[in-house]
């Protein structure tokens, strides 16, 4: 049976985050190893279906941890980026952040 996937086979590693699916290192070496509910729940942050806020720097639909109530975010387990744009405290979506230098 295949597992869902976000892959697009256009990896590279760009300070702890796929340039090409947006998940982090952690998510992707752990991905074998979710249940298909948790799988779900990161496409569904992936693609904008879950979400907590618009990113201040696209617009798009962007997903805090922390705004959700839970004890931490994904952008934690990346490499030191400013996960909030300069005139917001909200965080970036995973495709403004995966852009930022680190």
């Amino acid at each position: 049976m295949a597992i869902l996937t976000p892959c697009r086979a256009a990896c590279k590693n760009e300070g702890g985050l796929c340039t090409g699916c947006h998940r982090t290192m952690d998510e992707i070496l752990d991905w074998r190893n979710y249940t298909p509910g948790e799988r779900q729940v990161i496409m569904d942050e992936l693609s904008g279906k879950r979400y907590t806020h618009p990113c201040p720097a696209c617009h798009k639909s962007a997903f805090c941890g922390i705004t959700a109530g839970q004890q931490s975010c994904w952008c934690m387990s990346v490499e030191e980026r400013d996960p909030c744009s300069a005139n917001s405290e909200l965080c970036l979506c995973r495709s403004c952040l995966t852009k930022q230098s680190y």
